[in-house]
């Protein structure tokens, strides 16, 4: 039997007419459907499944309706499995979230008849080290941000790529950015917009000190080491804004390529330039 999820963002009024939308059409077309405990209320028939029950449940793929953020956990607890993932945006701007709620049908049609594109997104590893050792490890889709509690407190970052020393930033934070994440807090802190296709990390500093300091795009087949030299406050690492990891001075952010990637899909007719003109209002020609 097919078998799809459905994730949902609590407090959406739209999800009252959204999951029996969703729901209805999976249903007639002979899809089991498992559903966390905010689509549940809508459509209680479905068997229960929360986003870190999704890889035991083995759905064909999961339909999120939420925003960024909904997606952004569900991929994370998704990516291992390789289980794709429709985005349906509920939220304000959804870079990641690209079909409109008008189009869920038909993004479903497209799906089930094979005829919907997959947009496979790389994820950056981290791992926190100590004296040594490693004190917790993380996949990102977007980014991870180091900087501090306080506010307006600057940090000493002292960056290695590939081993070789590029600087040492004083800033009020530092991020490392996939292409998805380039949309992300990295535009807000003045870095550029990079195509999900290109092989690459953005090393964005936040409010830096110095002038002169700007983002880098570098490989993703390089290995960042991001070393704590001062933190004035407590410092804290940030993995897509959602999960987090105390910081200590001395200690070393180390971030390479992941080994999983997200799979999202996307209509073939609309391409990443099509999605920053609607969501940036760039303009029609």
């Amino acid at each position: 039997m097919k078998r799809a999820s459905i994730i949902s963002k609590q407090g959406k009024p739209e999800l009252r007419r959204m999951v029996p939308e969703v729901a209805g059409w999976l249903t007639s077309h002979e899809y089991q459907i498992t559903a966390d405990a905010v689509a549940r209320e809508f459509w209680p028939a479905a068997e229960p499944a929360e986003r870190e029950e999704l890889i035991d449940k083995k759905p064909d793929f999961v339909v999120v309706l939420g925003g960024d953020g909904t997606l952004l956990a569900t991929a994370r607890n998704v990516a291992r499995a390789g289980i794709p993932i429709l985005g349906v945006n509920l939220g304000s701007l959804g870079f990641l979230t690209e079909i409109r709620q008008d189009e869920i049908k038909k993004a479903l049609e497209a799906i089930d008849a094979g005829n919907c594109e997959l947009s496979q997104r790389g994820m950056l590893q981290c791992r926190v080290c100590r004296n040594g050792k490693c004190m917790a490890e993380y996949n990102a889709l977007n980014d991870i941000v180091m900087n501090q509690r306080a506010v307006a407190r600057i940090t000493d970052f002292e960056v290695m790529v590939n081993g070789r020393f590029v600087s040492q930033y004083k800033a009020d934070g530092l991020i490392i950015a996939t292409p998805t994440g380039s949309t992300a807090y990295s535009l807000a802190a003045g870095g550029p917009i990079v195509s999900p296709e290109v092989s690459g990390f953005l090393i964005t500093p936040v409010a830096s000190h110095a002038l002169t300091n700007r983002p880098l795009v570098v490989r993703d087949t390089a290995v960042i080491h991001v070393k704590m030299i001062v933190t004035r406050e407590q410092a804290y690492l940030t993995v897509d804004g959602q999960q987090g990891e105390p910081l200590e001075e001395g200690d070393i952010v180390e971030c390479r390529k992941s080994e999983f990637k997200v799979k999202l899909f996307k209509f073939p007719e609309r391409s990443f330039f099509d999605v920053l003109r609607t969501k940036l209002k760039w303009g029609e020609r």
